[in-house]
């Protein structure tokens, strides 16, 4: 008899689900991603870390195995981690400016009574998303959320999100100020603080010049890739080439504005170590 050999099967590599990023974002980033690509696919390896996830456009796009996606806004990071435990809502969700005020009023009951990490507060946070104006996220000076019933026809709402607990698995969520995060050598940074202009609202305490400042010094330290994204006004342009990065600008597609103009914007891509 011939010698029976036996054969290890090599096991299967787990895909990850492919996600789009599941809140309106004003501002988002998801067409800077044909620029970013090339820059990531030479450093696909390393861990994606984002001190400003925001709308979480390029952590879906560049579908990285280890991510740290941080956010100054706690109820975003809220919605992300309850993602990754595979969120289904049960409340219902309708295109009606009287149920839009009414979860907006119970949302901010819930900020306000301490209950802002709950599930419901998740599913209110995707439903006001979803529901408001443009898909802006917008907090008054006592962290209310005071974002105005959007102008839809219709919406197409999910209340299940199961794709997301595989899709994060390995990323981790933060809600803290960009600058204690706990950075490794070799991380790919990319960075997408709030613009430099008027409106800093996003968060309770805005975002104002220093702390732009502040964002361009922490970046120049770290030793490896970054990239950091930021309308390109003149003292943004100043302040990243006094700091040596290199910089090229793009014209960024405009979708917010209260006079309908959608002429595009110049945006800032400045880059180290890369």
């Amino acid at each position: 008899m011939g010698v029976v050999r036996a054969f290890r099967r090599e096991p299967e590599i787990e895909s990850r689900p492919v996600v789009k990023p599941p809140l309106k974002w004003a501002g988002g980033k998801r067409w800077q991603l044909p620029t970013l690509l090339p820059y990531w696919q030479a450093h696909r390896g390393r861990r994606l870390v984002e001190p400003f996830c925001g709308g979480l456009a390029v952590a879906t796009g560049l579908v990285p195995d280890r991510a740290l996606l941080n956010d100054v806004n706690p109820h975003v990071i809220n919605f992300y981690r309850w993602l990754k435990k595979g969120l289904a809502i049960e409340s219902s969700m309708e295109n009606e400016r009287h149920a839009y005020y009414h979860a907006r009023e119970r949302f901010n009951t819930l900020l306000a009574t301490g209950k802002s990490a709950t599930k419901e507060a998740a599913s209110l946070f995707y439903y006001l998303n979803r529901t408001g104006y443009n898909g802006l996220c917008r907090f008054n000076s006592t962290g209310s959320f005071n974002v105005p019933f959007g102008r839809y026809k219709t919406i197409p709402y999910r209340v299940a999100f199961e794709e997301y607990r595989g899709a994060f698995k390995g990323w981790m969520f933060t809600c803290m100020d960009f600058d204690q995060l706990e950075l490794e050598p070799t991380d790919f940074v990319y960075a997408d603080p709030p613009y430099d202009v008027p409106f800093t609202a996003y968060s309770k305490g805005g975002f104002r010049w220093d702390d732009q400042v502040r964002t361009a010094e922490w970046l120049s330290k770290h030793t490896g890739p970054v990239i950091l994204s930021n309308q390109a006004t003149a003292r943004i342009v100043d302040l990243y080439t006094s700091l040596k990065f290199e910089l090229k600008v793009l014209a960024a597609p405009r979708r917010i504005n209260c006079t309908g103009d959608r002429t595009s914007v110049k945006e800032v891509l400045a880059t180290r170590n890369l």
